[in-house]
């Protein structure tokens, strides 16, 4: 009966994501809707990644349904690219989700063949290995990370690429003394004023920074969020408490914005 049961819902489930394609096809028909009709690849882009964003969102804010509803946004718009795809006769979502199958179980040898592994860090040695085997015909280790990336994520994963081959700092406090040197670079830079030496010795401190995240087990782009959101997150303390005692933030003080920024500190 369970059996019976288990594959009735196996069944709905697969009936429900054909329902969501056939969705994305009525759209894109001559009988769909003209907003949806006139979107390329390139209009998308950028709705891609806010989707992205928002799933990110989420997952930080420890929100099921609204992780829900963004997943859900976000596999409208692989459908609707896969749509797209079709209609131009590259492949279609199937063959999409039989390449990332075929991918998922290669790369997992452990699992579904006769590998051995022991711990996480194998796995991603081998996952590494695979990979590469895999894009052979790429030039450079470097090749295959995305330049649209965000800056810091880009600068990780280059450098991570890197370290896998022993290019690399060894211990974090050598990161510490290169860190001192670009930052004796940096206020050189802004002494003499130049411009441009001042952004190129900034990236330097940044570069450098990303590469102490990475070797002390931190993602750059994670750290620099949620230090953003908790910046937010005082600053709207000092509204909050400008605005109930009738004041605006522009007729406030420094010293009076500091002061609220150590009370929203003290409340964390």
């Amino acid at each position: 009966m369970f059996l019976w049961a288990s594959r009735m819902g196996a069944k709905r489930k697969a009936e429900n994501f054909k329902a969501l394609v056939s969705i994305v096809e009525r759209l894109r028909s001559p009988r769909g809707c003209p907003w949806d009709r006139e979107q390329t690849m390139e209009s998308l882009r950028t709705y891609l990644i806010e989707e992205v964003y928002e799933v990110i969102e989420a997952i930080d804010q420890g929100d099921p349904e609204a992780l829900k509803e963004e997943l859900g946004d976000l596999l409208f718009h692989i459908l609707f690219l896969s749509r797209m795809a079709e209609e131009e006769k590259k492949f279609d979502i199937w063959e999409v989700i039989d390449g990332i199958s075929k991918k998922m179980v290669g790369r997992h040898p452990h699992v579904f063949g006769e590998a051995k592994v022991s711990t996480p860090g194998e796995v991603e040695r081998n996952w590494s290995n695979l990979k590469e085997r895999e894009k052979d015909h790429r030039r450079s280790i470097l090749d295959g990370v995305p330049h649209h990336l965000p800056a810091l994520l880009m600068a990780y994963r280059i450098t991570e690429r890197a370290g896998r081959v022993g290019f690399d700092w060894e211990k974090a406090p050598d990161i510490l003394r290169k860190l001192d040197e670009e930052i004796a670079e940096l206020n050189k830079a802004l002494s003499e004023g130049d411009p441009r030496k001042i952004e190129d010795e900034m990236g330097d401190v940044l570069f450098v920074l990303v590469n102490m995240a990475r070797l002390t087990g931190n993602n750059p782009e994670d750290a620099l969020r949620k230090t953003t959101h908790k910046f937010i997150k005082r600053f709207h303390h000092i509204e909050r408490t400008l605005e109930e005692s009738n004041r605006s933030l522009r007729k406030a003080s420094l010293k009076e914005m500091d002061r609220l920024w150590e009370e929203a500190k003290e409340e964390e």
